[in-house]
This record gives C-alpha cells, sequence and structure tokens, in this order.
C-alpha cells in the first residue's frame, strides 16, 4: 500500500529580526527591528516590537511613531542570503524534493524520508533543531498531506514551533479557522465571503460549490470549495539542489585571530560533511570561501585523491587552503567551507592505505549521526568545539 505524502513547511519566524538578535543577542528582550530608522519601510520586527503594534511593510516614520525606544537595525542582505542558503541545504540533506518558496521559507515532500529518518513529527524537531543550532534562528513546521495544509500548520505553529496535521484530522484543524485563513483570500474575498455570510472556513466547506462558482467564478468558487475540505492537489515543485554541499559563518566580530578562523572552519566542515552523509554523497573537491571586513571576498578549490565525507578529512584540506592564502593578520568577516564534484557514496571509490584500521573516522560519525537524529544536535560534539559559539 503506498503512503499518503507527507509535506514539510519551514518557516522562518521574524526572519531577517532573528538572524540580526542571533549575531547581538542584547537584541532579543528590547524593541527591535529591521529597516531605516528614519526612512523607508520595516522588513521584519521582533516579537517585543510586534507588541507594539510594528510590523514588516510599515513605514518607518509610523514604527518610530509607535514606538519610540525600538533599536532599527540596517539589512544585510548578504548575511540573510547566506542563512537561507544553510537552512534549504538542511532540507536537501533530508530530501531532494524541496521547492523554495521565498528567502524565509520552502516546502519539502519528506514521504521518502520517513523509512531513513523516523515519523514525520521526529523529522519536523530534528529539523527544528538542526536550524536552531546552526544558524542560531527559530523555525516553525507545519506537517500535512499537502501544500496547503503544511503552510497553514506552519502558521499555526508560530512562534517556534512545530504543529503536524494527519489526514484523519484535516477537518478538525481546518474548519474552525477563518476563512481569511485560505491561501489567496485576501481582504477583498474575505469581504466578499463576509457579505455572504461565511465566517469560517466550515461556513464556505458547507456551501454548495453552484453558490460559490455563481458568487466569484467557475474557477475560483470550485477552489474555494476544494481548500475549505483541504483538497490541493499541487505538488512540489523541486528546484534544481546545487552539485555542492557548504556551510559558513558570519564572525560577531570581524577577527585576525587564526586560532578562531580554524576553529570556525572545523565547525563547517563538520556541519558540511554530516548535510553530505544524510545526502548520502561524498565530494572530490573542497573549497573554502573568506570574505574581509571590506567586504573583499576571495575563494579557494583543492582536488582530492578519492571522494569523501569524512570531517577531518575536508577539515584538512580547508586549512591547507586558508594557510596557503598567508594572510598577515587581516581582518575577516566571514569564512565558509564546501564540499564539490558530489557522487552518491555508495558509488564513490575510497582508496585505502596499507595502515588504514578496519573502522575509522568515517563509521564514527556515522554513529554520531544516529546519536544526533535520535537526541538531537548537542547530544554528540567534538571536543574542540564543546561550549563554543
Amino acid at each position: 500500500m503506498s503512503r499518503t505524502q507527507v509535506i514539510l513547511h519551514v518557516d522562518m519566524d521574524a526572519f531577517y529580526a532573528s538572524v540580526e538578535m542571533a549575531r547581538r543577542p542584547e537584541l532579543r528582550d528590547v524593541p527591535m527591528y529591521v529597516g531605516g530608522a528614519e526612512r523607508g519601510v520595516v522588513l521584519s520586527a521582533n516579537y517585543p516590537a510586534r507588541a507594539y503594534g510594528i510590523e514588516g511593510g510599515m513605514p518607518s516614520t509610523r514604527a518610530r511613531r509607535l514606538c519610540p525606544q525600538a533599536v532599527a537595525v540596517p539589512p544585510d542582505y548578504d548575511t540573510y542570503t547566506d542563512v537561507s542558503a544553510g537552512v534549504v541545504q538542511l532540507l536537501r540533506s533530508l530530501t531532494d524534493r524541496v521547492e523554495v518558496a521565498s528567502i524565509d521559507e520552502a516546502f519539502c515532500d519528506i514521504t521518502g524520508a520517513i523509512r531513513r529518518l523516523g515519523e514525520p513529527r521526529t523529522i519536523g524537531e530534528l529539523l527544528r533543531a538542526k536550524v536552531a543550532d546552526e544558524q542560531r534562528i527559530p523555525c516553525s513546521v507545519g506537517i500535512g498531506p499537502s501544500k496547503f495544509i503544511a503552510k497553514l500548520a506552519s502558521k499555526q505553529a508560530k512562534p517556534d514551533g512545530l504543529v503536524e496535521v494527519p489526514p484523519d484530522r484535516i477537518t478538525a484543524f481546518l474548519h474552525p479557522l477563518p476563512v481569511e485563513a485560505i491561501w489567496g483570500v485576501g481582504p477583498a474575498t474575505a469581504s466578499r465571503l463576509h457579505k455572504l455570510g461565511l465566517a469560517t472556513i466550515d461556513d464556505l466547506a458547507h456551501t454548495p460549490k453552484p453558490t460559490l462558482q455563481r458568487a466569484f467564478g467557475a474557477g475560483q468558487g470550485a477552489l474555494l470549495h476544494d481548500l475549505a475540505w483541504g483538497r490541493d492537489n499541487r505538488s512540489i515543485q523541486a528546484t534544481e539542489p546545487e552539485h555542492s554541499v557548504g556551510a559558513q559563518t558570519t564572525f560577531g566580530r570581524d577577527t585576525d585571530d587564526p586560532r578562531v578562523v580554524h576553529g570556525e572552519l572545523l565547525r563547517m566542515a563538520a556541519r558540511a560533511s554530516s548535510r553530505m552523509r544524510e545526502a548520502g554523497m561524498c565530494g572530490r573537491a573542497v573549497s573554502i570561501s573568506v570574505r574581509f571586513s571590506d567586504f573583499t571576498t576571495i575563494t579557494r578549490t583543492t582536488q582530492l585523491s578519492s571522494p569523501t565525507d569524512v570531517t577531518d578529512e575536508v577539515y584538512a584540506q580547508a586549512v591547507r587552503l586558508y594557510e596557503g592564502l598567508h594572510l598577515q593578520r587581516a581582518r575577516i568577516r566571514r569564512v565558509g567551507v564546501r564540499i564539490e564534484r558530489l557522487v552518491p557514496a555508495a558509488e564513490a571509490y575510497q582508496q585505502p592505505t596499507l595502515d588504514a584500521p578496519d573502522r575509522g573516522m568515517r563509521e564514527v560519525e556515522l554513529a554520531a549521526d544516529a546519536l544526533i537524529r535520535r537526541f538531537g544536535p548537542n547530544a554528540v560534539a567534538r571536543a574542540t568545539l564543546a561550549g563554543s559559539t
């Protein structure tokens, strides 16, 4: 018997503001928003600012009137793009059926991942934990049998939660919600529905389809009726995955300390390698990227003698590339590690050495991966990285 598809929708809560609070923890408990201090618009606001009525799309002048003490943070689009890409790579380590909807939300079909990673809720909680651990931001996850239900579930999960709607709970979940909750129902359509006496999705579901079609047209009326019963046949429009896997981090403050850089290269190598193993891939090349305080960025790449997904091997190459730059205390803003030229791990030939043990670091890391899937990303950590941020 084929299993009903399981769709996961991830939505990064107050995304731009969350990224800034991760970099500046002192902003977590005070009203803050990302946008211009005196002009422009609010791009994202944290929850203390929202308590004053500040919200995305609002003119900054109005936000300032609502809460004069709010901290305005100028946007850093490069960092937001990097964090978004990191979350998408985490999704692609779960499944290749990933559809990126925007910089702060994505869908994925996890039906095929259930046998490998566990029940849908387990997969969702693992994803949330990894996003919090790697990117230091919260996310809300919705799980359901369709994109429509999954997206509604993630909205109900906000902030920083998870809601799963199994097929036999669709109407119980859906029908108490207001008609405004339906995908595509804006103020104008909602007003027309209210004039018909339809306030909840339950009201809409029990209105005959011909009545809705007379009021809204054949196509929109039929769509409203189908969505009111949770019927949504849209499939995941998977975007082409990159032929590489990587991770990068922006330092809280620019640094010229080689020990700090080496530590982050190790952390990024571990993240990238873990994603490779989860995706069942190995790489034939390693590259690093280094962004300096003046935003100049350089990259370097080296080819490997045999494919790998082992952290120590990736890290060794990343350090060799970094030291080959011969930097003289240059101030560094961001570093990244990327594994390229991917091949399926089952097809990757790795040349053993004569003194290689029967079981090595790859087996250790696979065992650690299993513990992390079961107990969360903090279950196992390298001693050199334990307790560091």
